[in-house]
């Protein structure tokens, strides 16, 4: 379950609940449930994987309702990104990247760190085209790896716990981090990987970080998580101009806290410099696995969040003020009754992908999507 590339538009797989509002358009009612899947922005390039077949990667043209080709793997796939340069998919102990126009394997990052989860993520920004995935399964080490060169950029120490989410901006300029804790969350520039900011989603109880999302303009960022409260931070940096021109309560506790720095804990002082959330938005209910994203719709700034089990909600956001978002509509999605994963699929005999053309390939249209354009 995802919003990729377009905020606007909600991607969702079938297993265990989870609905899918655009698959269906093209997939056969009798066709196996799908886990994952991935739009290339507005156009007709959809990438889909399923429950059945969960090492085989089929790339569709929904529009005209034909498969353009599939790839399969030696191990399950656990993860998708693509933007208009590059398609990546993610294994447990590899990643293959994919030239979106040809679909021709590129590059293949063998005995990566565990990574059971899938995480990793690539900018939609073709021209920053970075992907970002764990260099560790025991502490919260980033990679950095430009996918236009194919070449490792930096690496960069995050958290002392293993990686929960990662997230780019739309321009791929600034990466945020979150670890297993889920206490801290922190906001990188690319590509030399160096600290912006700190935020702290709570002070006592550890979660799970589900989602991270920059808004489109970059200057806001969100993070949900299994806990009822969804959490909006605003990146901004306040010089000391603009504090003293107009004070606050918190700048005046901020400055209180920097002159008693030297007299207490290091841990202390680190805590109370993290910025706290600018907004929340509190859920109908917790414990549900979620996403959550903020777009603009009717030229008004909206929180979008997803739960597992079909329902969408979505708040105001109040981009000047914060505090407590409203809810503004909710809508409910019907799963289709889904089919349970097979435990175990066939072993391939060799880890590079083997892949499937099928002759009604239109080589024009995947030049038009990478071009931008829509195909018909």
């Amino acid at each position: 379950m995802s919003f990729r590339l377009s905020q606007e538009r909600l991607l969702g797989g079938l297993m265990a609940g989870f609905p899918v509002v655009l698959v269906r358009a093209f997939l056969p009612a009798d066709s196996p449930d799908v886990f994952i899947v991935e739009r290339l922005f507005s156009s007709s390039l959809v990438v889909v994987v399923s429950t059945a077949l969960p090492r085989r990667m089929n790339v569709y043209h929904f529009k005209k309702g034909t498969e353009i080709c599939n790839y399969s793997y030696s191990h399950d796939i656990l993860a998708v990104r693509l933007n208009r340069q590059r398609l990546v998919v993610c294994l447990e102990e590899s990643i293959y990247i994919h030239n979106i126009k040809d679909m021709k394997l590129l590059k293949t990052l063998l005995n990566t760190p565990s990574n059971p989860s899938g995480l990793c993520a690539l900018s939609v920004n073709h021209s920053n085209s970075y992907l970002a995935h764990p260099g560790s399964a025991t502490i919260g080490e980033i990679v950095v790896y430009d996918a236009n060169i194919l070449s490792t950029v930096t690496m960069i120490p995050a958290h002392d716990t293993p990686l929960a989410a990662l997230a780019f901006n739309a321009q791929g300029t600034r990466l945020a981090s979150a670890s297993e804790r889920g206490t801290v969350i922190r906001v990188f520039s690319i590509p030399d990987g160096q600290r912006l900011f700190e935020f702290r989603r709570g002070m006592k109880r550890y979660v799970n970080i589900s989602s991270l999302s920059f808004s489109p303009d970059g200057q806001f960022l969100c993070t949900s998580s299994n806990t009822e409260t969804v959490h909006i931070f605003k990146l901004e940096q306040l010089g000391i101009t603009g504090e003293e021109a107009s004070p606050t309560w918190t700048a005046y506790v901020g400055k209180m806290f920097s002159a008693a720095s030297s007299y207490l804990p290091t841990g202390v002082t680190g805590m109370m410099s993290q910025d706290r959330a600018f907004a929340t938005a509190h859920l109908l209910a917790m414990g549900r696995r979620n996403i959550c994203t903020l777009a603009v719709i009717q030229k008004l700034p909206r929180l979008l969040v997803m739960s597992a089990d079909g329902q969408l909600l979505i708040y105001n956001v109040d981009p000047q003020e914060g505090g407590e978002c409203t809810l503004a509509h909710k809508h409910r999605y019907a799963p289709r009754q889904s089919q349970p994963r097979p435990e175990h699929v066939q072993q391939l005999s060799t880890s590079a992908p083997h892949v499937t053309i099928i002759p009604t390939y239109d080589a024009e249209d995947v030049d038009k999507v990478r071009q931008g354009n829509s195909v018909a």
